[in-house]
């Protein structure tokens, strides 16, 4: 792969990485509700799903989720009963997440291992990930050539742009969370609301959409 080449990738990676969806909503609300730094750790796990859903890329998964309706309408049925699960347990949720004694108690009860599983379930769940790295892979990758060596690189970029993202919006909101506190209960339904939402679409992805 050339400089070029691999610059368009990294302009397409964070251009996808920054349009809002499930991962980027997860690092916002955990900002919110564990902190800054603990964040980085549901971060990562969705930083190790991406590695796991593009290796299942290019292996052939791709094609097979392409070709067999059961699979797909698994994979996309649990990817949106896991999102709409976080919406509902958001929008329910009563704690006053810019920093109440509820809250500050409940940081202690969710481990760092339990975070990563949630930015990993995130990753995990989302047929259109696996379509989507499918799609955008072989436009870089160069015939022979070694193909586990284009993986890491193509896979480790795409992976650091989502971790850049993933930063700017938890910044972007750590600057804004005092013009946010009296509408904690606002924030909860939004982000609720939201992971809804997109689970809903998830639901409504057709197979030949990657």
């Amino acid at each position: 792969m050339t400089m070029t080449q691999w610059l368009l990738f990294c302009g397409i990676s964070l251009l996808i990485s920054f349009t809002p969806g499930p991962a980027v909503l997860l690092a916002i609300s955990n900002s919110m509700e564990v902190g800054v730094q603990r964040t980085a750790w549901s971060s990562l796990g969705s930083s190790v799903g991406i590695f796991v859903v593009s290796g299942l890329a290019m292996i052939g998964m791709g094609t097979i989720l392409s070709m067999s309706s059961h699979a797909f309408l698994l994979m996309k049925v649990a990817g949106a009963v896991y999102l709409i699960w976080l919406g509902i347990k958001r929008w329910r949720s009563n704690d006053d997440v810019f920093g109440s004694s509820a809250v500050l108690a409940h940081k202690h009860r969710r481990g760092n291992w339990q975070l990563l599983a949630q930015g990993l379930g995130i990753s995990l769940t989302n047929p259109k990930s696996i379509l989507f790295f499918s799609a955008l892979f072989p436009q870089f990758i160069v015939p022979n050539t070694p193909l586990f060596s284009q993986y890491l690189l193509l896979t480790t970029t795409f992976a650091v742009c989502a971790l850049i993202s993933h930063a700017c919006y938890v910044l972007f909101i750590s600057l804004i969370r005092s013009h946010l506190v009296s509408h904690a209960k606002l924030f909860n339904r939004i982000i609720g609301g939201t992971f809804m939402a997109l689970g809903f679409g998830l639901l409504r992805t057709r197979q030949n959409l990657a």
